[in-house]
């Protein structure tokens, strides 16, 4: 039986989704390394995307607190993932930086999730990955969204 878009249920459809693509994530992060913290992972992916940030705008959009993200930052650093220096704008605060070693560490991590997905797409059908080939789009927005969400 083929629905049309008025008898369609948009919310449940919403959930589905939502509850499906969650789902999804939590398999995905269950099964990612444990040599680092997902904040600390996080943090280094923010940070390469979007330049240095002072310790408190890093606390912000991570969703924990200055001291903890103050003492995170300290561990970074003595891993040699991130610098420090003073923020031009104001001598009392400082500016962390990701480090080459940082950003190798974030494509690594990258690159080990996408081939974890591509190992379990290759047990889909053709029509499977087509399905999802359409979707790569909305799913891409939906990340920029709420990126943008997180970092306002």
């Amino acid at each position: 039986m083929t629905t049309s878009p008025s008898t369609v249920d948009a919310p449940a459809i919403t959930r589905e989704i939502g509850e499906t693509v969650y789902a999804l994530m939590t398999e995905l992060v269950r099964g990612m390394p444990r040599d680092m913290s997902l904040t600390s992972v996080a943090t280094l992916s923010t940070l390469n995307r979007l330049g240095p940030r002072r310790v408190t705008d890093l606390a912000a959009s991570e969703g924990v607190t200055q001291p903890s993200m103050t003492a995170l930052v300290t561990a970074l650093e003595r891993s040699g993932h991130v610098t420090r220096r003073s923020d031009p704008s104001d001598k009392r605060a400082s500016l962390v930086s990701i480090t080459d070693l940082g950003r190798d560490y974030v494509e690594h991590r990258r690159r080990a999730g996408a081939d974890t997905v591509v190992s379990v797409l290759d047990e889909l059908t053709d029509d499977e990955r087509a399905a999802l080939a359409a979707a790569v789009p909305a799913m891409s927005r939906l990340r920029d969204l709420k990126s943008d969400q997180r970092l306002g």
